[in-house]
């Protein structure tokens, strides 16, 4: 039979607050096991939680940016379930009454666009994070410790309808959530931090039928490489369970990265297993016109605008303009430096490729480097001069991103300028033309793709300082002259 997948995402995105959503307590990734803790986020008896207004304004704006209904009023709830990682034996969530329901993103899927509708965005609180010894996963370890920093960090989840058809379409899903939540300043969109995860449902039907399969929920992917490999050995697997006569069971599922499996978790709750009710503690969240106008007002330019205009006004493609809009660092670099003068494509070029894979290798971000948009400036104008090549630019980068020292220091201390000199570059070529005979018999003789060999070796008998396009031209005279 003919199966399509039926897949469904559960994103949630913890928001840029200082504080935790009803405590004082540091919401700040990277601590010291349990020091970012107090008797509120540890569920100790007598605590009242106090709620977090920017919590609420960042979810507003999220709700706004992802195309949601907003509505009057919302409302906690507490989800009742029991695990170690989360103190209370409660998460106080938003269940019947979220801050958004019925929103939409848009994705581009080659060259065509696909409406994926979301069915709401809520409000709730992390749990915290349980340490597995002997083993990086739950599966295989020996025991397994507590870490409640990141218990009562504020975060949104938000949940699409089931029509998402492959694990392409979830990926670009994903990526396009990630860009809007991070150019709306909700989320930092730290995957690899676990400050944006994704839980996966995933299921499968006859092509043709309306009916869906059984679900299988697939938790806690934070990376889109793991989001399309975990997606795809599922619905495989499930394939493969009933073309076996192997009944499908609705559970939840962790992905192996290691061995590139799901493996059961526990099977899945249903709703009314968690007993969810009102919070007692919390008044309900009144939504005015007024201030929701604000938080409109107050939402920048988002991605889609931003990526049409890079396209329109500085003629980038849409390649490069999902290049710089993935990264708030990235957009501010990119306009900051446009701004100033310099060309939008060299721009681009620069920090989607040299710049971008240094700070990837280094694992740095562009906001904590010395390198800015003036020092980087002298940079390309040196370049533009012909004081250094391209070449010896790409050379003399990394240590401007770490030092900030301007690019015209660095050259005159290293002697790293462009060799423009024709007699000098003259007597370079000559040399090199009669130290290999055979390859200019070769050339002469109709090897004309040997002219690169001649031109390679001036570049490394210069160090790479030689001027590319002079050099090219001396050599070609030298060779014809010989014919």
């Amino acid at each position: 039979m003919d199966y399509e997948a039926v897949i469904g995402l559960e994103v949630h995105a913890e928001l840029l607050t200082k504080t935790k959503i009803f405590c004082s307590c540091p919401a700040k990734f990277g601590a010291e096991v349990n020091t970012h803790v107090c008797p509120v986020c540890l569920g100790l008896p007598g605590v009242l939680p106090v709620l977090n207004k920017n919590v609420v304004e960042l979810s507003l704006k999220a709700a706004v940016a992802i195309n949601c209904n907003v509505p009057n009023e919302c409302k906690f709830d507490r989800k009742n379930y029991f695990y170690p990682d989360l103190p209370k034996a409660y998460q106080i969530t938003q269940y019947d009454q979220p801050v958004g329901k019925n929103g939409f993103l848009e994705i581009d899927l080659n060259g065509k666009k696909k409406i994926v509708n979301i069915t709401r965005i809520h409000i709730e609180e992390d749990a915290g994070k349980l340490v597995h010894a002997g083993s990086d996963r739950l599966s295989g370890s020996t025991y397994s410790l507590a870490d409640y920093n990141r218990a009562g960090v504020p975060l949104v989840e938000i949940v699409s309808e089931p029509e998402i058809r492959s694990s392409e379409e979830a990926k670009l899903y994903m990526e396009e959530l990630r860009s809007i939540l991070v150019c709306a300043g909700v989320c930092d969109g730290k995957m690899e931090e676990g400050s944006m995860r994704c839980d996966a449902n995933v299921s499968i039907r006859q092509r043709g039928t309306e009916k869906f399969g059984t679900r299988v929920e697939i938790k806690n992917l934070n990376s889109f490489r793991s989001l399309q490999r975990a997606i795809d050995y599922e619905i495989q697997r499930q394939k493969d369970a009933i073309q076996y006569g192997e009944r499908i069971v609705q559970e939840t599922r962790l992905w192996d990265e290691n061995k590139s499996v799901t493996i059961t978790m526990r099977t899945k709750e249903e709703a009314e297993d968690y007993r969810y009710f009102p919070d007692p503690d919390l008044f309900s969240i009144s939504i005015s016109p007024e201030w929701l106008k604000r938080i409109v007002d107050e939402l920048p330019e988002l991605p889609t605008k931003k990526r049409e205009r890079y396209v329109k006004d500085y003629l980038l493609s849409d390649y490069d303009a999902r290049v710089l809009v993935n990264s708030t660092d990235l957009i501010s670099f990119f306009e900051e430096s446009v701004n100033s003068g310099l060309n939008a494509k060299t721009v681009t070029n620069w920090l989607s490729v040299d710049i971008t894979a240094y700070l990837n290798e280094k694992k740095l971000e562009l906001k904590n480097t010395k390198l800015t948009p003036q020092n980087f400036s002298e940079l390309l104008m040196l370049i533009e001069k012909g004081t250094i090549s391209g070449k010896i630019a790409k050379e003399i980068l990394p240590e401007i991103i770490e030092t900030g020292e301007s690019a015209t220091k660095i050259v005159e201390r290293k002697g790293s300028t462009q060799i423009n000199d024709t007699s000098e570059l003259l007597k370079m070529v000559q040399d090199i033309i009669e130290k290999n005979p055979k390859e200019v018999t070769d050339y002469l003789g109709g090897k004309e793709k040997l002219l690169g060999f001649f031109v390679g070796q001036a570049m490394k008998q210069s160090k790479g300082r030689a001027n590319p396009e002079v050099l090219n031209g001396i050599v070609k005279d030298e060779l014809n002259k010989l014919r």
